[in-house]
Order: C-alpha cells, then structure tokens, then sequence
C-alpha cells in the first residue's frame, strides 16, 4: 500500500472519486437490451439470459416449497442466521415509524398515515460467494416494516438449484416466493412482471455493475433503495492502535472485489509503515488472495495526516461506507464522534470491527457507497413503508383558512384552485 503524504493525498483522493464511475456506456446499452426484452416478452427473455450468463436452462423459475424445506446446511451456521435475524430484527423495531395527527380546537384534523409497502422485490447475488446475511438485511426490515408480500430474486447455481445456505436464510427471515433468475433480467422481471414474477413496487438488495445498471433504469417505474457501488471502508487510527487489527480489517474489504477500497489515515507514521507491513503479511495466507492483492495495489491507501480534526474532514469528503475509529478510548466522546457527519456506518474501537455490522449486531449492512452517505443513510424500516397525509377539516375550520388559501392561488395565477375555495365560501357568503 502506497502511503501518502499531506499534500500527497490529493493524487490518491482523485483516483478514489474516479473509480466510482462502475457503470460504462457498454454496460448501459447491455443492460438497455436486456431490461426491454424481459419488458416485452417476460418468462421466455428470463429463461433466454439465465441460460446465455448462468448456462442454466430452468423449466420453472421459481423455488419449490420442496426445495426450501430440503435445504441443509451447518447446524453451527443455522444458530448463527437466527441469532442474527434476532438481532437485526430487534435493532431494526427501533425505526418503525408510526402514524400521527394534530388536533385543532375547531375539531380539524392533519396528519400521516404509514403503510408497509405491499409487495417488495429483494434481489441477492450469487456468484463465487453467496450471501445469506444480505437476505437477512434486505427481508427483515421489510418485515418489521409491515409489507405484505416479499419476492426475493438470486442466480441460480450450475446444476439449477439455489445456494441451500441462501435459501435457508430467506426461510428465517420469512419470505414469501424466491425465484432463480439474477443478473439484470432479474431486477427487470421484478419491476415490471412475467408470466411467472408479480411486479414489485420497490426493489432493494446488491449487486454488480449490471445489476446497479439495471436498478437505475427500472428506477422511476418502481423505487429502488440505492445505486450500490464497490465496497469501502476507511480506518482512522492514532499511535495506539493495534496495527494488526487494522491490517486485518483493511483486507476484510478488499477481499469483496478487486474495486473495494481500503484506506487507512492515522496521526502517526509508526503505524502507517506497520500497517503497510502487516497487510502484507496477512496477503500472502489468504484464501481470496488475489481479489484482495488487486484490491489493494489498485485501490488501497495509507495517509498520514497532522491531527484528528485534518482527519475528520477528510472522511467527510470521501464519506466512506463503513468507518472505523481505532482510536484512544478517551477520544470517543458523543462530541468527537459528531465530527465525523458523512458515513454509512461508524464503527467505534479496536473491539468494533466492521465485519460484526457486516453479519450479526443487527445494524443493516447494506449502506451507501462512493461518496453518497453525504446524503443518503442505511437501509432501513424506512425504505419499506410510504407515507400519506390526512386532511380533514371541519367546517369551522376550513372557512377559517379559505381566504388565506385564496389568495394564494389567485397569486399563483391558478384560478381553478381558487373557485374550488370560493365555491364553498359563497355558500355562506364568507368573503
């Protein structure tokens, strides 16, 4: 790992905000074909692209009763999913909102009712390492959230079966049909319907670049939680950090994807070159080694600034996925903390690291990427429910507004709205 210097990290930091760029104009006219296809001809485009990138041919696409039930996985790996849908769940409860209204003396009512929303569709990648904790963080809030119908897409394996690991983490979580189609074709049959996938209002879950493609796409058609790129995650460390746990924590996301970026700032040079010494010691033992080595000579960084508050802002200017604070106990006050506004999530101390989000403690691990947890947040209770306003005036009330109303809309040149007013007000001669 490269490490820079003050005024050296300006390099590193143009690079970083270039490697977000994930989606070619290659891939969106890829992308443009398959989402239309599967738009205008459904079923036969699904089976058509399942068998051209997963070389499967599937007679039905959807998940048998059977086949769920028939799942087998590690018994130790079993504890561990419903441990951890335990946790997201109860961690999750705490941001179900909840429906109010405001009274006032002349008995008019205002208000917000919040509705799960009826069908959501959760798409979960398969690939060289199948993800049964993102089933859990994608289906579980949903479910605190009220919707009524959960579609959960994945790739299918070679032999035409589903990951028993996947499918056994979307029966914990409790969803309702799972289809094997992934790829693009899959958000595209979830947004707009087959003959065998009912169209979903919202889409969530991860995935690659033509899966992110596809999701921006359909976006506007039905809602989706976020354009998910490359995994990140930055590490700000003073002298006594344990430089082991770093370098450990640094390859945790490399390993993702040879995009991921590993970035680690800290006050001291000491462990900046210990850092270095030691993510290159773990390289040489890892089962994933070559992912991560890419990862880390095209995208990882050592930068060495003056103090903590330089520190501070420049994680806010990256606004990396995860963070981590490696740093003295004493420091971690609520009032430093704040100083660090743009993240995904924060992790605090050498005993906090960013895996424990990833699978167990219950905070959601699907968050923002390159650079957009400056205005966007975790996936949440949040992106599963809508909200509608209520209004209901008393007559008492409404001829108490009408005329401020009025005004407004004969200012606004709209002379329709006014008369809808007017109408009722000369009824009763109010103004």
């Amino acid at each position: 790992m490269r490490i820079y210097i003050n005024e050296d990290k300006s390099e590193y930091l143009a690079h970083f905000h270039e490697r977000r760029k994930t989606i070619n104009d290659e891939i969106r006219e890829k992308v443009k074909k398959i989402v239309e296809d599967v738009r205008t001809s459904g079923d036969d485009a699904v089976r058509m692209y399942t068998k051209m990138f997963d070389n499967v041919e599937l007679d039905s696409l959807e998940v048998t009763d059977e086949e769920i039930e028939s799942a087998k996985i590690d018994k130790d790996l079993e504890i561990a999913l419903q441990k951890a849908k335990d946790n997201i769940f109860t961690f999750h409860e705490r941001e179900l909102e909840k429906s109010w209204q405001i009274e006032r003396e002349d008995g008019s009512r205002f208000g917000i009712r919040v509705y799960g929303i009826q069908r959501v569709g959760v798409y979960v990648p398969g690939g060289s390492a199948p993800l049964p904790s993102s089933v859990l963080m994608n289906i579980i809030p949903a479910k605190v959230a009220g919707v009524k119908e959960i579609i959960m897409c994945t790739p299918p394996l070679k032999d035409g079966s589903v990951s028993p690991a996947i499918l056994k983490a979307a029966k914990i979580a409790g969803v309702d049909r799972i289809f094997k189609i992934g790829g693009a074709q899959a958000i595209a049959a979830m947004a707009y319907g087959t003959e065998s996938v009912p169209r979903v209002f919202k889409i969530t879950g991860p995935g690659n670049a033509y899966v992110a493609c596809a999701k921006s796409l359909v976006f506007g058609d039905v809602g989706i939680d976020m354009i998910a790129g490359p995994s990140e995650i930055m590490i700000v460390a003073d002298e006594t950090a344990n430089c082991d746990y770093i370098a450990a924590d640094l390859l945790s996301q490399a390993e993702h994807d040879v995009m991921a970026a590993s970035i680690l700032v800290t006050t001291s040079m000491y462990v900046a070159e210990k850092v270095r010494e030691k993510v290159n010691e773990r390289l040489k033992t890892l089962e994933r080694n070559t992912i991560a080595k890419k990862s880390i000579e095209n995208n990882g960084a050592i930068i060495v600034v003056d103090n903590l508050d330089e520190a501070a802002f420049l994680s806010n200017s990256i606004a990396p996925e995860h963070l981590e604070l490696i740093l003295n106990d004493k420091i971690l006050t609520d009032e430093f903390i704040d100083k660090f506004y743009n993240a995904g999530a924060i992790f605090l101390g050498e005993y906090s690291p960013e895996p424990m989000g990833d699978y167990f403690c219950g905070s959601n691990h699907v968050l923002p990427t390159g650079g957009t947890a400056a205005f966007s947040s975790p996936l949440g209770v949040w992106d599963f429910v809508k909200r509608t306003s209520i209004v209901s005036y008393t007559k008492e009330g409404f001829f108490k507004d009408c005329e401020h109303a009025y005004n407004m809309a004969m200012a606004e040149g709209l002379t329709a709205h006014a008369k809808s007013l007017k109408a009722r007000c000369d009824d009763e001669q109010v103004f």
